[in-house]
């Protein structure tokens, strides 16, 4: 199998050069499916993985719009429909400068497995724009939705791809992006996920992703007949994901003493309590400002910029239990996640997608910590859409309690997949096994069902 392994990857890095991020995510999926590949060869014979690692479709488009000066700007934006063997394609809408094909690649293939693991009968997918929504104005962002969507909307529907938000594109963006679909196509349905509650949005949605995470790192605790209740936390970011993980950390009894944003990070020893947490999110969602005003708020709180000549990042050189990176990918390497470890945290729930390095993972998971990667540890933020789109198709809304409480049914499920699949495969206490077998043979299963297609 390490000959297949090595034949897949050669054949695929040369298919997608320079691709990283996408090699990266596949190259984990593979040496795990191994064990799987090795049982099952009948998934090899039908070439299961290597239809999975082609996009059904792939949509690139240009996307021009005026700023304010009256000046013409010209985006590029795409949709990857990578898989839907099991439901409509689910995934969401990234905008930000590094958007390119091989890291849209990565979460589309990511997206898969993460929405296989979730319960619900949604396929994966995922798209954006190098459009940057950081310092535009409303208008100017709604300029570039509308145009954004005045092509994506011919390949998208209820029951064909359901995109949803991701960096860059939160409620003001989808918002715009829901209007112009509805504009353009005089129909009132759940396309996009993430809408605004007075407009057929879902309670428990932006806080989904957060809450989800620490759902399911407080269930790899039970394994150990442990729970969160004082334990401390070091988290990375400071939109969405990062504030409802700190939100969820604190009430279950936690101590959350980082945050971050792409300038820096703060350490604040006494740890961000309600209050502090109720500034963070006015000075992110409202204010649009820094982090660093934190430390300016609240003087016990030490204020780290960021360095691009260290090898490391020194917010995950601090003691701790627990860790979860909530920014990006790729923001733990090989020295950070030694870091980790060396300073105690034998937790790590990963809110963003694909957040630690190849090598980081493989030192999680030889010193035999509690690892969650984030196919199955972020997978509550698509439940939640899921949910969102069942009360869409019902025209019924539920209650906070109702979603929170089917939130933490759909973590629990997850959880109790990748340990079974783990250990099913002989590799007990392996999320990461567990969580790419778990949802791997889900949709394996159904396109050997649905034929060569």
């Amino acid at each position: 199998m390490v000959d297949y392994v090595n034949i897949f990857m050669a054949r695929l890095q040369a298919k997608n050069p320079g691709e990283t991020e996408f090699h990266q995510a596949v190259q984990e999926v593979v040496e795990s499916l191994a064990l799987v590949l090795d049982r099952h060869p009948e998934y090899r014979s039908a070439k299961i993985l290597e239809r999975m690692v082609e996009p059904e479709r792939l949509i690139m488009f240009r996307v021009p719009w005026m700023d304010d000066q009256g000046e013409i700007q010209v985006n590029r934006g795409y949709r990857i429909e990578m898989n839907s063997a099991i439901g409509p394609y689910k995934g969401g809408l990234r905008f930000h400068p590094s958007v390119n094909l091989g890291i849209l690649k990565f979460l589309a293939f990511e997206q898969v497995f993460k929405n296989s693991l979730t319960t619900l009968p949604i396929g994966g997918g995922k798209g954006g724009s190098d459009f940057d929504p950081k310092g535009k104005s409303n208008n100017e962002v709604m300029r570039f939705c509308q145009s954004f969507m005045t092509e994506l909307f011919r390949h998208i529907g209820p029951d064909t791809d359901v995109p949803a938000g991701d960096i860059g594109v939160g409620g003001r963006e989808i918002g715009y992006l829901f209007g112009q679909y509805k504009r353009l196509r005089n129909e009132f349905t759940g396309v996009l996920t993430g809408k605004g509650l007075n407009w057929g949005g879902s309670l428990i949605r932006p806080e989904a992703t957060g809450y989800g995470c620490v759902y399911f790192c407080a269930e790899m605790l039970t394994t150990r007949n442990q729970t969160l209740e004082g334990k401390t936390c070091l988290v990375s970011g400071s939109g969405n994901v990062s504030q409802y993980t700190i939100e969820k950390i604190l009430q279950l009894g936690g101590k959350v003493v980082t945050v971050s944003d792409s300038d820096g990070y703060i350490y604040d020893d006494e740890g961000i309590d309600v209050r502090k947490l109720e500034f963070i999110m006015d000075l992110k969602n409202v204010k649009r400002g820094r982090i660093k005003n934190y430390a300016e708020k609240y003087k016990n709180a030490v204020y780290v910029p960021v360095d691009r000549s260290k090898d490391y990042n020194p917010l995950w050189d601090h003691k701790a239990d627990c860790a979860f990176p909530s920014a990006t990918q790729n923001e733990i390497n090989a020295k950070d996640a030694k870091n980790l470890l060396k300073n105690g945290v034998y937790v790590v729930g990963e809110g963003a997608n694909m957040p630690t390095h190849f090598e980081g993972v493989r030192l999680f998971l030889d010193s035999k910590i509690l690892y969650a990667p984030g196919k199955a540890a972020n997978a509550g933020g698509v439940a939640v859409s899921g949910l969102e789109m069942a009360q869409n198709s019902m025209r019924m809304p539920w209650t906070k309690q109702e979603v929170d409480k089917r939130l933490s049914i759909i973590m629990k499920s997850i959880h109790a997949t990748c340990v079974e699949c783990a250990e099913r495969f002989g590799t007990p206490g392996n999320y990461v096994n567990g969580a790419n077998i778990g949802g791997f043979l889900k949709v394996a299963d159904a396109m050997m069902d649905q034929g060569l297609v």
